[in-house]
């Protein structure tokens, strides 16, 4: 019921709008729930809680998913807006006001995947550091560091090996990917899309072909995700990709479809020895996006 015009209006807790938003982000109440550190009853609790204060349903529910309502659309933006302005108030008087530039590189991959979420949720709480983003190969990366011309890079890297001084975040399998209900994987030799030289992807898969003695060619070759994923979608081509950049269009394959298993590989981050106050701010908020993820598979 709408509260009496001759009544004050109620306020509305910024703890309950944090988890509305995370759970119109995710689609789940349950994944939500983890991002905002609660139970799932008390992420239930509190959207009752809102509900009952505006009077209105803000989800629909089903046995499978959760989409907002139309009042749940308009909600929306005005909790993100709010959200926001606690953040920059917040920021002024408990976030020592650290200013500075931050050289950030990155694998093609996760710098098109990833450093979107992290970044913009970075300037939100750290809106005097500017991020200065460097795209290339891990192989690069690495000599850019090593030259003092980054401040922190993540790379990709074998199972195998391991960058010196690199801080593992993610340890991930690397599946094949084909297109769903795709041909590719059938034919002979097998038509394979890889990366450039240097690629962690790369040197495992072909490992694992001539492991099994899998005959091959390279029918595709980019050095950008996008390119990969036109190459599997356009069933001209299977790839080694991580698990958790399939789609929803793509299949793993699996030793059952003639593909043998690859392994894993690592993401890892290297931070400059010297690292300014900046730096140690960005690389702080990099960890945390990746311990988010490996609970709840999210970015």
């Amino acid at each position: 019921m709408n509260a009496p015009l001759n009544h004050p209006l109620p306020l509305l807790d910024l703890d309950v709008l944090r988890t509305f938003v995370a759970i119109a982000e995710t689609g789940s109440f349950t994944t939500a729930a983890n991002a905002v550190f609660r139970t799932p009853s008390a992420v239930s609790m509190q959207i009752k809680k809102l509900e009952d204060i505006l009077g209105r349903s803000v989800f629909a529910r089903d046995a499978r998913s959760v989409t907002l309502t139309t009042d749940g659309e308009m909600l929306l933006g005005y909790a993100r807006r709010l959200l926001s302005i606690n953040r920059e108030v917040v920021s002024k008087f408990i976030i020592p006001d650290i200013v500075g530039v931050v050289r950030l590189g990155s694998p093609d991959d996760y710098g098109e995947r990833v450093l979107p979420h992290v970044l913009k949720r970075f300037a939100q709480s750290h809106p005097s550091i500017a991020v200065d983003v460097t795209i290339d190969q891990s192989v690069n990366l690495r000599r850019r560091m090593d030259d003092r011309a980054l401040d922190i890079t993540l790379l990709t890297n074998s199972y195998k090996t391991s960058a010196l001084g690199a801080e593992v975040l993610l340890t991930e399998p690397i599946v094949w990917a084909g297109a769903k209900g795709g041909c590719a994987h059938l034919r002979e030799p097998l038509p394979v899309s890889l990366w450039e030289e240097g690629c962690a992807w790369r040197a495992g898969a072909l490992e694992a072909l001539g492991r099994e003695g899998r005959n091959y060619r390279i029918a595709y070759m980019s050095a950008h995700t996008a390119g990969q994923r036109a190459a599997i979608m356009s069933d001209l081509a299977v790839a080694p990709l991580p698990k958790s950049f399939l789609g929803n269009d793509m299949v793993e394959l699996c030793p059952k479809d003639g593909m043998p298993d690859i392994g894993t590989y690592n993401l890892a981050m290297v931070v400059a020895p010297d690292a300014s106050a900046p730096v140690k701010a960005v690389a702080d908020h990099i960890r945390a996006t990746f311990e988010v993820f490996r609970e709840t598979g999210k970015f």
